[in-house]
């Protein structure tokens, strides 16, 4: 018997989130394999997962229909189907308009929020209440575009259903139509499906009783049992709908702005015009002429390929930064041309890029322009609200991040939904850590005192693991703008964001990049705020001037504090790795640099270019080629691929990719870590490349470095707008340490190192700091006449934890008008309340008022609130004979209070303890030759495991003397876990590691000494 053609039309994916238990990659692969004509994704009132199916679909050669199930406010349930691209565009409006109407992970919607769909299909599920009066209003609002869904899943009512839906259609005039309300494209996710009910209900499995689906038949079921449920006619209606809907993602298309083109220009003039007059301002004693044959070159290839409005775009949004006096920097490949140079987007002078790669947008591919703008990170807002602000909601918005699952949160939401009790949840969850990335380990369970084998654990530890990776919900992205000339909810759906005043479109980067679409991307860039504020003090203190562009460049002596490794505060230089490898590297210029913050990243790492390039530049080993073509793409960095630019371009002269192939396999490349699908790419590249002369070493090489940089890819064009601000961060630190501490601690939180690292470092560079004192602190620290004249640094009321701005700002206020004699005088006068003053009290920031720290407890303690018969309440007594706090005390109260303190580092007052102990200072460790056992013992203060050093963690160890680098190896870490995750104060016994002036300690035993430290609060920045 001939199977009949069947099309699903009413399936969720995962992202209905909480309520389908499938990826869409996986529906589609599977309707496929049933032989389904075509499948619709139809989340509840969302696209969210459809450029994944659409991706899916595109490779297994399945059509694809575009929907949305709506559950509306007046007990109305139907899923609504677009046919053509107007129809998509009216779904995608009455999504936005339902998602706007309602907080973030909800909708609401009533019936005549219907009515503006066009060219589109509906399919209605009757319920029990108003079911005549929704369909009599149905067919007549939407005549021959209405079916009656029937949904027969094996609950011993089908046969029923199936009467009264026939006799309810021949009422009506209204045809049926087969549906399966789809949740999982196999029935083995029936378990993962009932769990993800109770986790969204915050119930349990066990009680949730009817909200449960009485078995397992909501999944992707075979022709021959579709056959046996429904009549041959109503599977057939599935095919004659899904003929009718023509719409594909592939038909998007998209528009830029073009109200910045003046009345009069034409795009392409227009921005003439500007870089032009770019040029006059960049170049004011004349155009150099490569510079103006290069912006010829680039202007001619924009206009060629239509992309003037989206450089216009950019060139506004800086030029209003530029305005509001934001420090911005772009980067990217498009970023980094001579036009951009001119429009202000970028500070990376064409001069200093000579030995780059000039392609910066792919005529041969057309593939979009790339260019990301990083702003202050604590000014990133007013860029945004600026955006909304010139294109309104309606044409503007960010993109979605996915939140997924990942081994703590699943372990959470599933160990509730079984039933576990909160400690029991609690123990699980903590015992996966960050670095365990999205592994869920026997031996974790194991630590927290469960047993594995057990049924219980085991079906916890099943459905945690295939929960890992679904989306948990939308979030928004850092900062991916899509801005459109028409509404943008007729692109893409628009919802609120957590956030207020921002919204967000359904779709996520990836999704953007796999359709094409443009984006700006505004992102907030720590390190910016830091040298904007730098520049501000210097200019203050000194009455110099600096940008970005004019900081000198290529001073040797900066050259020497980098090579020295003498980087902390430094952008992007300042971890471990980098610092391991500056002395070896000895970077002597800006290309340098730039190959410096590229190399150390999975790609080169996993690939095993760093020893060979290091080995070439120091002259130890032959720079080679294997071809002509090779060496035209790899002789700016001696024959090693270090950026991912260089990789992509030996797949095209090497292997013989095409520009299109090429450029799948850069999409390839980005979601491989999330989804797989790089392999045919191994065998085509390798074949290829062999069957062109390359040896099969090389190829697999090359093949290695492309997994790398789809973990972490780090393009060129990246690294060189990033070097620009490792220089000027570098120039700062050595020639304004002082100014570049205090800008660094006004924009915390950022960057590698805390205020305590970053104030000791100033110290050893003979910078004066002064402590927190409200007679001299502002909010923000600051520049003060040193003794010399010199500028030393005066801490600022931000580091007191537990102060309010809003009371730092009262008192700032009357410190203008007069000095505070007392306590009482302070509270008078600002009114604090009793928690900020005992802030002040804790921070010791009272002392010049109250002498020490105990005696300004005393005084607040003291104080008598106003009454109205005494408003200056003054009450004598005597001076208490309050002893002074020791320095131990003293250093205990600043880290907790303050952070940090200026008295003594912590381990200073353990030294002799340490020293009995046989435990080596950081500074006594570097003058151990290579090889020799040691043992040193300092405050953790960070904890590394990247992903591309196989299971390794870093450590680094901070006394008073110094910092220790240390390596401890995967089994040493999985046997002391504890004390690598835990210690606060470790002790490490090991190994000298020495290679020239770059010194390791290779761990081979450690110890947790944190009970030394007593109360003292530290906390190391642990990251991947």
């Amino acid at each position: 018997m001939k199977l009949p053609d069947y099309a699903e039309l009413h399936c969720l994916s995962n992202y209905t989130f909480l309520r389908g238990a499938s990826h869409p990659e996986e529906l589609v692969r599977r309707a496929k394999e049933l032989g389904y004509s075509a499948l619709a994704i139809t989340d509840e009132c969302s696209v969210a997962g459809v450029v994944r199916a659409h991706a899916a679909a595109r490779e297994h050669r399945l059509k694809l229909i575009i929907g949305s199930e709506f559950h509306l406010d007046d007990d109305l349930h139907l899923v609504v189907l677009a046919c053509t691209r107007t129809g998509y565009g009216s779904l995608c409006r009455l999504i936005s308009q339902g998602r706007r109407a309602a907080e973030k992970g909800s909708y609401e919607l009533q019936r005549p929020a219907l009515t503006g769909l066009r060219d589109c299909f509906l399919i209605w599920f009757p319920k029990t209440r108003s079911v005549e009066n929704h369909g009599a209003w149905l067919s007549r609002r939407f005549p021959g575009r209405v079916w009656l869904g029937a949904e027969l899943l094996a609950h011993g009512r089908d046969r029923r259903q199936l009467v009264e839906l026939s006799a309810l259609g021949e009422k009506l005039g209204l045809p049926l139509v087969a549906c399966g309300d789809v949740h999982m494209h196999r029935r083995g996710r029936r378990a993962l499906q009932d769990t993800l009910t109770a986790i969204r209900l915050g119930t349990t499995v066990a009680t949730a009783g009817d909200a449960l689906h009485s078995n397992g038949e909501r999944h992707l079921r075979s022709r021959e049992s579709l056959l046996r449920l429904y009549p041959r006619d109503m599977l057939e209606q599935t095919r004659l709908i899904a003929e009718r809907c023509h719409f594909s993602l592939d038909e998007l298309r998209y528009e830029y702005p073009r109200e910045l083109v003046p009345e009069g220009e034409t795009p392409a003039s227009y921005l003439c015009q500007l870089t032009e007059a770019g040029m006059a301002w960049r170049w004011p004693d004349g155009v150099p002429k490569a510079v103006g044959e290069q912006v010829e070159r680039e202007l001619k290839l924009i206009s060629e390929l239509a992309y003037e409005p989206y450089f216009l775009t950019v060139h506004d949004i800086v030029s209003f930064a530029r305005r509001r006096g934001i420090l911005c920097q772009g980067r990217g490949s498009a970023a980094n041309s001579a036009v951009c140079f001119c429009l202000g987007i970028t500070e990376v002078d064409p001069a200093r890029m000579s030995m780059l790669f000039e392609r910066f947008i792919s005529r041969e591919r057309d593939e979009p322009p790339d260019i990301d703008v990083d702003f202050e990170h604590q000014r990133r807002e007013e860029v945004i609200q600026y955006i909304y602000r010139k294109y309104t909601r309606e044409r503007a918005a960010l993109a979605a991040t996915v939140i997924s699952y990942r081994p703590r949160s699943a372990m959470r939401d599933v160990g509730k939904a079984l039933g576990l009790d909160q400690l029991q949840v609690d123990r699980l969850a903590r015992a996966m850590q960050w670095w365990d990335r999205r592994e869920v380990q026997d031996e974790r369970v194991v630590e927290a005192g469960f047993d594995p084998a057990n049924p219980a654990v085991h079906r916890l530890l099943t459905l945690v693991r295939e929960l890992i990776g679904f989306p948990r919900h939308l979030s928004q992205h850092v900062g991916g703008f899509v801005i459109s000339q028409g509404p943008l909810a007729e692109l893409v759906p628009v919802e609120n964001a957590a956030m207020p005043e921002r919204t967000v479109i359904q779709w996520d980067k990836d999704d953007l990049d796999e359709l094409g679409l443009l984006k700006v991307d505004v992102l907030g860039l720590g390190m910016l705020s830091a040298i904007r504020r730098c520049f501000d003090l210097i200019e203050k203190f000194h009455g110099r001037h600096l940008m970005l562009a004019t900081v000198p460049a290529e001073d040797p002596q900066v050259y020497d504090m980098i090579c020295r490794a003498d980087t902390v505060g430094v952008f992007q230089i300042e971890s471990r790795a980098q610092m391991a490898m500056l002395p070896r590297l000895k970077p002597r210029n800006y290309y340098d640099l730039v190959i410096e913050i590229a190399l150390i990243r999975p790609g080169p790492i996993q690939g095993g270019m760093v020893h060979p390039y290091l080995r070439r530049r120091r002259g130890e080993e032959a720079v080679s080629y294997p071809s002509p073509e090779v060496r035209q793409v790899l002789a700016r960095t001696l024959g090693v691929p270090i950026f991912q630019e260089q990789v992509m371009q030996l797949a095209v002269v090497a292997a013989g990719f095409t520009p299109g192939e090429a450029d799948r396999l850069r999409r390839a490349m980005a979601a491989w870590k999330r989804k797989g699908g790089l392999e045919p790419f191994e065998e085509r590249l390798v074949r290829g490349m062999q069957d062109r002369g390359y040896s099969t070493e090389f190829a697999r090489q090359i093949f290695q470095q492309i997994l790398g940089f789809g973990e972490y890819g780090f393009p060129e064009s990246h690294a060189a707008s990033f070097s620009l601000l490792v220089y000027v961060s570098a120039w700062l630190k050595y020639h304004e340490p002082a100014a570049f501490t205090c800008a660094l601690l006004n924009s915390q939180p950022m960057g590698f190192y805390a205020p305590a690292q970053l104030v000791q470092m100033a110290r050893r560079h003979g910078v004066e700091v002064r402590a927190v004192d409200i007679r001299s602190s502002d909010w923000d620290c600051v520049l003060e006449r040193g003794q010399r004249g010199e500028p030393a640094l005066r801490l600022g009321l931000r580091l007191v934890r537990g102060l309010s701005a809003d009371a730092a700002e009262r008192l700032l206020t009357e410190r203008r008008e007069q000095a505070f004699v007392s306590v009482q005088d302070l509270a008078e006068r600002t009114k604090l309340n009793r928690r900020d003053l005992a802030a002040l009290a804790a921070a010791d920031a009272l002392h010049s008022v109250s002498g020490h720290r105990h005696r300004a407890r005393w005084d607040v303690a003291g104080l008598e609130p106003p009454t109205p018969l005494f408003p200056k309440p003054r009450i004598a007594e005597g001076l208490p004979l309050l002893p002074s706090p020791t320095v131990a005390e003293a250093v205990v109260a600043d880290y907790r209070n303050l952070g940090l303190s200026l008295r003594s580092h912590p381990i200073a007052l353990l030294r002799r303890q340490l020293q009995e102990a046989g435990w080596l200072s950081c500074a006594e460790l570097k003058k151990l030759p290579n090889g020799a056992p040691a043992a040193v013992a300092g405050l953790v203060i960070t904890r590394q495991r990247p992903g591309s050093a196989s299971g390794v963690v870093f450590v680094t160890l901070e006394d008073e003397s110094d910092h220790s680098n240390v390596i401890i190896w995967p089994k040493l870490v999985e046997r002391q876990r504890r004390e690598v995750l835990e210690a606060r104060l470790l002790g490490v016994r090991g190994r000298v590691q020495r290679e020239g002036e770059v010194l390791h300690l290779i761990a081979t035993h450690l110890e947790d000494h944190s009970e030394l430290l007593g109360s003292l609060l530290t906390r190391s920045r642990d990251f991947h």
